[in-house]
Parts: C-alpha cells; structure tokens; sequence
C-alpha cells in the first residue's frame, strides 16, 4: 500500500495508536510508528532529522 499525504501528516502509531515520533519506510513499507514500535535507526534521529540508509528512509518528526 503506498502511502499518500494524509498518512504522511498521521501522527499517531500504526501498530498501537500512540502517539508517533516518525515515520519509517522498509524497502517498500512505510508505518508511523511511535518510540517503542520504531527502530533503533528513527529512535537515534533528533526531531526533525531524516535519514536514508541503505533502501530505508527514517523521519523524526519536529515536536
């Protein structure tokens, strides 16, 4: 499933409805995800940064 801007401006967890500090993109997958569903890569990123790693893109949202 693609993501479109709507998800994008989502700030809420795909896995537990919590509140999200970024969105991650695996490959193919994106999820907004919050710190505890989120990888070890997004978790390091300060708000605000990006990050493209491999085929794997991380974004911190700002607070």
């Amino acid at each position: 499933m693609c993501t479109d801007q709507k998800d994008v401006e989502k700030k809420v967890c795909d896995v537990c409805g919590r509140e999200a500090i970024g969105m991650q993109i695996l490959g193919c997958c994106a999820s907004t995800v919050c710190d505890e569903h989120a990888e070890q890569q997004l978790r390091g990123l300060k708000p605000g940064e990006k990050l493209q790693w491999g085929v794997c893109y991380f974004v911190r949202f700002p607070e």
